[in-house]
Order: structure tokens, then C-alpha cells, then sequence
């Protein structure tokens, strides 16, 4: 597992105090509050976290299509794309697997039930979103099983002026067009926004061999209001449904490569939520009512004809009261949560199997925090959870966590903390051509600890965070069956462990020039029945990424992106009987540069340039990826 690199990156942090993965000042200001790293929202620097938070701004001068390729710049994270734009996109927290990460819309929990608990980055648009925070490391004490590697939240869109209106429209390479628009007003205690983007585009071939095009659609519609009803109450609605298509092609004759298929997958997701927050007159008590719903329905289809169908339902109802007391200093939250979670799949009989299937599951959850600003220079804090769920044992999860201020710019942080994760539906009971569900499963659990030291110095931040993870009874979804020739789902033996190191570093050079960087190393290993550990699959070792953002003048803004993916490995699954073999992916760069005008008041031009250097790489064995692409777009206000 190369402790040796391990270790020496524990020497390297220990050495350097200046560096640490605390928020860089490209990524929040010391004081910025986060909604999602408490029960209630606390400022960054009360937070043991690793955290980084994407803001308006970086959102509006990347003018990215998805979410998925903002992510990338974020240390720890690690990305796999199956093919072009709208492609089924899989995001990795630390060597984790992809539904180890929650993921909150607007407060809701849009992870999909239906497929393995994970959400389809492919399908998430970056349209209408004012905020993205990402918490690494385990959460499962305050948000459940889906959060047993960190928590990304996406903070859509409010209306914040009396009236305001947007028009953009986007043409670039592949085919593709964006449009959309946006309207919203406030006008006293209410306050209302509107916003609709579709996006098409023509794509390119997913498989090696072949010309035939992979395409992509997407509409989305985000909605958000709020009541101020009184000055101690507030009502708050959002919701947010995307739906659309994507083409993708398959491997018809089992040779372990992807061929031109006429293969579709329509979808449509929504999440939706109603919310009520009182705060007394003195600030002593804060409570919080959540109803919330998230549905997700997918349909493949190949060559016109209807094959798998899967479809969700989580429904939430959750209280958050939380009593406040020594001038604020300290902080007693508790939660009180019901989920209901439903899944279907439908498809034609294949294997001698019946795929139809209607399966549910309940969870009631309670979960306390305590916080504390023992003195202006220490914050400790504490966390537990207990999860009653209809289909496994019961769970408790807890987590601790300690920040040290040691002067105005040299901070300390570390946690410890348990998490668990449930085995999805998709894993117990799925039926997909070739794979068998097992519904005796055992829940995968982990013990965590983590280490940070964050510096400021003048303009310039250093940060770094160690972390280590054990789990156990890890789900493996590539257990061959020679009895049916098919492939499920089995518990490891053994531990898996994840470590590593997360570095960045900012600096504004002066009023115009700003720089961010970020390195983070991952050694990701399970155990081997012969004895020994393999690298997991599709997580590199080493991964980086640096940003410059040059304000040339006044109304001309210039961003380059370089983002760089080590080596990884993945499975390749050659004709039977030959058994399943480890690949290497290679290593590749990608470099993107941003241009933004501002024409007039109400007139801005943006230029993107993707993947510049026009580098052929992959990032799932098979699939091939898109090549130099070129946008131009216009956005108009009025």
C-alpha cells in the first residue's frame, strides 16, 4: 500500500505547519457560513472539515455544462465519465466507492435508490445553481448511510433583487446548443425565482471502433420561493426536475469492448422540498421542519424497443431543534427523521429470471450534536446517530471533532468518527442482463481519523489534510457465479483501507491576478483473498489541478483550468471463460481556458475552450471521451 509514501507525507505536514486543507481564500472567506457541515449552519473556521466551497462566481466564469466537471478541481475527488456529455458520470470522495457520497439539492437527498444509491452526475446541469460545498470525510453521524465519505451540497438560485430577468443562449462544438432563462423578484418578506435551460447536443462516439454519434438532452426546471412570515418565522419552497436523454452504446457480443449500439436512456429526476425555520426572540432556540421528496425514474431502451426500467421514491420528514446557551458560545441540536424509501424495476424476462419487482424500505433516525467555543481559540465538537432500518440491524454512528487557533493564521483541526452504509436495492435485488442481486448483504462500516493544519499568510493560504480509513465488509459488485455464468454482489473479507494527503495553496498576486492549486494522493486497497491488497478500480493515485484567474480589465476576465488524472486501473471482462483482468488507464491533462466579456451593463460573452491540448484519454476502460470543444456564449439581463 507504499506506507512508505504515506509516511512520508505525515513527516512532510508535520515539518510544514504553513500548509492545510482549511478553505482557501479562492474557496470562502474565513468567516463564510456552510449550511451542510452541522445540524446547524456554522462558520468554516468552527469546522474540522476538509472543505471546499464553489461559489457564483467561479460558476459564472467556468460556465461549465454539469456539475461533474466543476468537481474536478476539488481535491480528493475523483471523476469517471462513461463516454461524452450526459454520460452515466460517477464521483469518488478519497478512494471511496460512488454512493459513499451524499448529495443534497436544496437540503434534499437526491442519491438515486434505484441505481445503488449514487447520483447520475451525467444528468446534473450546472444551470441555476448559486453555490456548491463540499464536506470531505465521514458524516454518517449527522446524515445517515449515504454519507459515509462526505457530502456535497448545491445551493440553487434565489431571488434577491425587486425584479430581475436573464436570457443566455450557448452554440459550441459537438453539435451543442444552450438556452435558458430565468425571472424572479422580491417584494418585501416574499420572494420568488424561476429558472429553465435545455441543453442538446449531437456528442461523439462512446465505443473505440465506429462513427455513429452519442447524443445528449436535457431540460431542467429549478423553482425557489421564501416567507418571511415574522421576524422569528420563515416558510421556504424549492424544487428542481431535470429530464432527458442520453445515447449510449453497449457490448453486444460479450468481447469486453463497447460497439455502435442504437442504445437510449431516458430520465427524469426531481427533488422538492418545504421547509419552516423559527428562531426565538432572544436566538436561544432555533427548530426546523423538513418535508421533502425526491423521485427518480429511468428508462433504457435499444434499438426502439422498451428494456430495463427503474424507478424511486424517498419521501423525508425531519426535525431540527437545537438549544443555544453561554452567550452562543455552546450549542445542543437534536434530530428526529423518518425515511421511506420505494423502488420498482420492470423489464422482460431474461436468464430465466424475473426482473419485476416492487421493494421498499424504512429508516427512523435520532441524532444529537453538541458544539462548543470553549475559548475563542478551541472548538470541540461531538456527534451520534442511531438508524432503526426495516431491512438491517440497527446502527450507531458518532463522530468527535477539535479546531486549535493557534495565532490569526495558523489553525489545527482534526476528527474521528464511524460511519456505515446500507447495501443499496440495485445490489440486493438488481437484475441487468448479467447480474444477479444478493439480498444477504451485510452493511459496509468505517472508521475514519483525520488530520489539518491551515495557514495564512498575508494573500497567500497553504493547506493540507491527512486522512486514513478502514472498511469493512466491503460490497464487491464483480462476484462471478460459474453455476449461472453471471456476475453479483458479495461482502469482502478483510479491510479495505483508503489514505492519503490533500494539499492546496492560493494566492491573489495582486488585485487582478489570483492562482489555486491542489494535489491530493490516494492509496485505495482492498483485500485479496490469495492474501495482499489491489488497487481499487478508477481511483489514480495522483491527482492536481491549478487555476489561474487574470482580471485584464475592467470588463475582461481570462481563467485557465489544468487538470491532471495519474494512472488508474479498471476491469476489463474478456469473453467467457476467460476470467475478469486488471487494466491500466494512462495518465492524461486537460487544459480549458475561460474568457468572459462584459459588452454592457446588460450584455456579457463568454468563450469556452475544452480540453485545448485535445488529449485521447479515458476514464472507464472501453469509452471513449470528447476531444478540443469550443462554445460561445451570451448572456443577457434586464
Amino acid at each position: 500500500m507504499q506506507k512508505s509514501s504515506i509516511l512520508g507525507a505525515a513527516i512532510a505536514l508535520s515539518a510544514i505547519p504553513l500548509v492545510s486543507q482549511a478553505v482557501t481564500a479562492a474557496e470562502t472567506e474565513i468567516q463564510e457560513v456552510l449550511v451542510s457541515a452541522s445540524l446547524v449552519p456554522i462558520p468554516a473556521n468552527r469546522s474540522a472539515n476538509a472543505i471546499t466551497v464553489i461559489d457564483s462566481e467561479q460558476l459564472k466564469n467556468r460556465a461549465a455544462l454539469s456539475v461533474a466537471d466543476l468537481l474536478r478541481d476539488v481535491p480528493g475527488l475523483a471523476v469517471s465519465r462513461s463516454g461524452v456529455q450526459g454520460s452515466q458520470t460517477q464521483i469518488r470522495a478519497r478512494g471511496t466507492e460512488a454512493n459513499h457520497l451524499l448529495v443534497l439539492i436544496d437540503g434534499v437527498e437526491a442519491n438515486d435508490p434505484s441505481q445503488s444509491d449514487e447520483l447520475n452526475w451525467g444528468t446534473l446541469s450546472a444551470d441555476d445553481i448559486e453555490r456548491i460545498e463540499v464536506i470531505r470525510g465521514p458524516q454518517s453521524s449527522m446524515r445517515g448511510s449515504d454519507a459515509m465519505a462526505g457530502v456535497i451540497n448545491i445551493v440553487t438560485r434565489s431571488a434577491d433583487q425587486p425584479f430581475s430577468a436573464k436570457l443566455f443562449t450557448e452554440a459550441g462544438s459537438f453539435s451543442t446548443q444552450r438556452s435558458g432563462f430565468n425571472i424572479g423578484g422580491k417584494q418585501g418578506n416574499f420572494d420568488i425565482r424561476l429558472g429553465v435551460s435545455d441543453t442538446q447536443t449531437d456528442g461523439d462516439n462512446i465505443s473505440r471502433t465506429g462513427n455513429e454519434k452519442d447524443g445528449y438532452e436535457n431540460t431542467s426546471i429549478n423553482l425557489k420561493a421564501g416567507y418571511q412570515a415574522s421576524d422569528e418565522l420563515k416558510l421556504s419552497f424549492a424544487a428542481r426536475q431535470s429530464d432527458g436523454m442520453n445515447e449510449f452504446d453497449a457490448d453486444n457480443d460479450f468481447d469486453g469492448f463497447v460497439e455502435d449500439q442504437d442504445r437510449v436512456s431516458e430520465f427524469r429526476n426531481s427533488t422538492m422540498r418545504l421547509q419552516g425555520d423559527y428562531i426565538s426572540a432572544n436566538g436561544r432556540w432555533q427548530h426546523k421542519l423538513v418535508i421533502a421528496q425526491s423521485n427518480n425514474d429511468n428508462e433504457a431502451f435499444a434499438d426502439g424497443t422498451l428494456g430495463n426500467v427503474t424507478a424511486s421514491t424517498k419521501d423525508q420528514f425531519q426535525y431540527i431543534g437545537s438549544m443555544f446557551w453561554d452567550g452562543g458560545a455552546q450549542r445542543v441540536s437534536v434530530l428526529a427523521e423518518r425515511e421511506e424509501e420505494d423502488f420498482q424495476q420492470r423489464g422482460p424476462l431474461n436468464w430465466g429470471l424475473d426482473p419485476n419487482q416492487d421493494r421498499e424500505r424504512d429508516t427512523d433516525s435520532f441524532a444529537i450534536e453538541y458544539r462548543s467555543d470553549i475559548s475563542e481559540n478551541l472548538t470541540v465538537a461531538a456527534s451520534g446517530r442511531h438508524d432503526n432500518n426495516s431491512e438491517f440491524e440497527n446502527a450507531d454512528t458518532y463522530r468527535i471533532e477539535a479546531i486549535y487557533q493557534l495565532n490569526d493564521g495558523l489553525r489545527l483541526r482534526t476528527a474521528y468518527g464511524t460511519a456505515v452504509k446500507n447495501p443499496s436495492f440495485s445490489e440486493r435485488f438488481g437484475f441487468y442482463t448479467n447480474f444477479i442481486g444478493n439480498p444477504n448483504l451485510e452493511p459496509e462500516e468505517s472508521t475514519s481519523w483525520e488530520l489539518g493544519v491551515d495557514q495564512q499568510l498575508g494573500e497567500l493560504s497553504l493547506s493540507a489534510t491527512l486522512f486514513d480509513s478502514e472498511l469493512e465488509n466491503e460490497i464487491n459488485g464483480f462476484v462471478y457465479d460459474p453455476s449461472t455464468f453471471a456476475y453479483t454482489s458479495g461482502n469482502n473479507e478483510g479491510l479495505s483501507q483508503r489514505q492519503g494527503v490533500e494539499l492546496t495553496a492560493a494566492v491573489n498576486m495582486d488585485d487582478s491576478l489570483s492562482i489555486n492549486a491542489a494535489y491530493t494522493y490516494t492509496d485505495s486497497v482492498e483485500a485479496h483473498l490469495a492474501g495482499g491488497y489491489n488497487d481499487e478500480v478508477r481511483r489514480a493515485r495522483h491527482t492536481g489541478s491549478l487555476n489561474l484567474a487574470w482580471q485584464v480589465m475592467d470588463n475582461l476576465q481570462i481563467s485557465a483550468n489544468a487538470q491532471y488524472n495519474g494512472s488508474q486501473t479498471d476491469v476489463y471482462f474478456p469473453p467467457w471463460p476467460t476470467p475478469s483482468q486488471t487494466v491500466t488507464l494512462d495518465d492524461y491533462t486537460l487544459l480549458n481556458i475561460n474568457a468572459n466579456y462584459s459588452a454592457s451593463d446588460n450584455l456579457e460573452i463568454y468563450l469556452r475552450l475544452d480540453n485545448l491540448l485535445d488529449d485521447d484519454y479515458e476514464e472507464v476502460f472501453g469509452y471513449q471521451t470528447l476531444g478540443f470543444g469550443a462554445s460561445l456564449g451570451l448572456r443577457f439581463s434586464l
